[in-house]
């Protein structure tokens, strides 16, 4: 063994290090892994900024774009919207449906986009049907992952290994090429988890969840031309749309009795109670728009801010123009703001902010006061309520500068919905996979070319690309490719080779598959499943090599165990997502994850040694 490998050894145990305890953002880390083997003379300075230049990395760089586009134009919310129908089923059945409509998704768009929406969607079913998150949201991960397991342009790994393979044996992947197995893989895990289904979390009914502390409150006034004249209010959005409630109607300033029948007229006044989400969703439908002209008339005939509601008709060169985003502050001790009404506040504030809503907070002695919203001293604002404010982009830094109101979270205005834009970004979606799996073009064209359609019909803009892009994982492959390339150069894949050839030697071809899919399998573990599959593909195509076999059944080996890293929420980022969310304990990867690694472990061993 020499040096160069000992070294190159030593930089692979440092990395395995950082990355199982975080000691650093995994950009960071990127860094220090290109620095040191430049330093050390593993790399040369080319081969150091490779990954940059990467093919798999440029594919990876516009699925990501593509997925922004589908997600911004509402299109995997659309195709997942039919979940609804689950509030009917048992929940078993419906943790059944999700995970196969997650997994087909997960196929051909990003999994931890996929993932994301499907927090959204069933935060939404826990909030109006009682579908228990903790029992469908792991489920879901899991599917997410199987899913992308199932294409070339499923996952990251899948196209990183293709690119290894292409380097190192001249031959590529087919698009659905494993396409089989990874749906073997995913029925076997769908039923492994439904076995499990009684080990998953029950949520605990807090008093968040009892009381709904997390929502905001707000009012509208119908205008006279708003498309919501004359309708009853359970034909309305607001009974329609979950996550909202009517509060109070006043009309003429007298509460008028709520109930589904009452007829909502021009000039009535509603107190909704709504999560930041359905807020955002109704501006961006055109449901209200802020009228300050009636906010003067108005500011002593309600405690709330008042909108307008409108129709659903802008000008179109006006919404262009917006640079609108939304702010939410909370208020500190000193603040000025101690003790005022939201209409006094607007009046305290930067030109062009307006106060859409408040977040009372979360305090046991304002609980009975969340129950009845006409306690006129709950309208005013104390030291910890959290406002939502609407402001042009350029007075953000008023905000942030100053003392006694801090900024928690900035979002965009979210833009009128488009059902166009919305079935264009389908189409270009549907148009890139035919392509890539036709073979018309290879997979990197394919993508290229349908992220140039997304830019060109105006489905995702570039401002939004930079701000949404995951920069990490491109930078955590842009600098664990250097590191495949300093074992190649020092020979380290080689000695590696050499002894599990020894070890292997005279081994049944299954035994050899079984190794080297338990041990990529573990490693993916406690690092990141594009870092195992850069270190594991060059290795299992040595061993191929050398043991004189085919090495497409290795190749696949290492990309399948790779993403099956279910027994820890560290190896994958949708399992680190959901993980985050403190439902989870480490012990429900440990024991279903566990099981399903198993159990995948032996089926997969079995399938690719019949290859050979």
């Amino acid at each position: 063994m020499t040096w160069e490998i000992i070294l190159v050894f030593l930089i692979i145990l440092g990395v395995i290090v950082l990355f199982a305890f975080e000691v650093f953002p995994i950009d960071k880390i990127s860094f220090c892994i290109i620095a040191v083997l430049l330093l050390t003379g593993l790399v040369s300075p080319e081969e150091a900024v490779s990954g940059f230049s990467n093919k798999a990395v440029i594919t990876i760089l516009c699925l990501m774009i593509l997925a922004i586009g589908l997600e911004e134009n509402g299109a995997i919310s659309w195709l997942a919207k039919g979940l609804k129908v689950l509030k009917n089923w048992p929940v078993v059945l419906a943790m059944l449906a999700v995970m196969l409509i997650a997994g087909s998704i997960s196929a051909f768009v990003s999994s931890t986009a996929v993932v994301i929406v499907f927090i959204k969607i069933v935060a939404e079913l826990k909030e109006k049907y009682q579908l228990p998150p903790g029992k469908l949201l792991l489920p879901i991960s899991f599917a997410s992952i199987l899913g992308g397991s199932c294409t070339l342009m499923g996952t990251s790994t899948n196209l990183l290994v293709n690119n290894i393979s292409s380097r190192y044996t001249g031959e590529k992947l087919g698009f659905f090429e494993f396409s089989l197995m990874g749906i073997i893989f995913l029925g076997i895990s769908v039923g492994i988890i439904a076995l499990f289904y009684r080990f998953l979390p029950k949520d605990a009914k807090g008093l968040s969840d009892k009381y709904d502390l997390d929502r905001y409150l707000m009012t509208l006034k119908v205008d006279q031309d708003s498309s919501l004249v004359g309708k009853e209010l359970g034909n309305s959005f607001m009974f329609k749309e979950s996550g909202i409630t009517i509060l109070r109607l006043t009309r003429n300033r007298m509460d008028q009795q709520i109930h589904k029948n009452l007829q909502i007229k021009s000039g009535d006044v509603l107190l909704l109670h709504c999560s930041l989400e359905n807020l955002q969703w109704m501006r961006g439908e055109g449901y209200f728009e802020e009228d300050v002209d009636h906010l003067d008339d108005l500011e002593n005939k309600s405690d709330y801010p008042i909108k307008k509601v409108g129709s659903k008709k802008k000008d179109k060169a006006e919404e262009e123009e917006k640079s609108d985003v939304l702010l939410e502050l909370i208020l500190l001790p000193g603040s000025r703001f101690i003790g005022r009404t939201l209409e006094q506040l607007r009046r305290m504030i930067v030109p062009r902010a307006i106060p859409l809503a408040v977040n009372k907070r979360k305090k046991l002695t304002n609980l009975k006061n969340r129950l009845y919203q006409s306690n006129k001293d709950f309208t005013r604002l104390r030291v910890g309520d959290r406002l939502l404010i609407q402001t042009d982009a350029s007075y953000v830094p008023n905000f942030e500068n100053s003392n006694n109101l801090a900024v928690l979270n900035q979002f965009e205005g979210r833009p009128p919905s488009s059902s166009y834009k919305r079935n264009l970004s389908i189409i270009i979606l549907i148009g890139t996979i035919i392509m890539a799996a036709t073979g018309i073009f290879e997979v990197m064209t394919s993508v290229i070319t349908g992220t140039l359609a997304m830019l060109l019909f105006k489905c995702v803009e570039l401002n939004h690309i930079y701000e949404k892009i995951n920069w990490q994982i491109i930078f955590l492959l842009a600098g664990m490719i250097p590191l495949g390339i300093a074992m190649t150069n020092a020979e380290a894949d080689a000695w590696i080779t050499k002894e599990l050839l020894q070890f292997m030697d005279g081994q049944k071809p299954l035994i050899n598959i079984g190794i080297l899919f338990l041990t990529t399998m573990l490693l993916s573990g406690v690092v990141s499943n594009n870092a195992t599959a850069i270190i594991m593909a060059p290795i299992g195509i040595s061993l191929a090599k050398g043991l004189a076999l085919d090495p497409k059944p290795f190749i696949l080996a290492v990309m399948f165990a790779a993403n099956f890293s279910f027994f820890t929420p560290l190896g994958y980022q949708t399992n680190a997502l959901i993980f985050s969310m403190g439902i989870y304990k480490f012990k429900h990867f440990a024991i279903i994850g566990g099981v399903i690694s198993l159990v995948l472990w032996i089926v997969g061993t079995l399938l690719l040694s019949s290859m050979l």
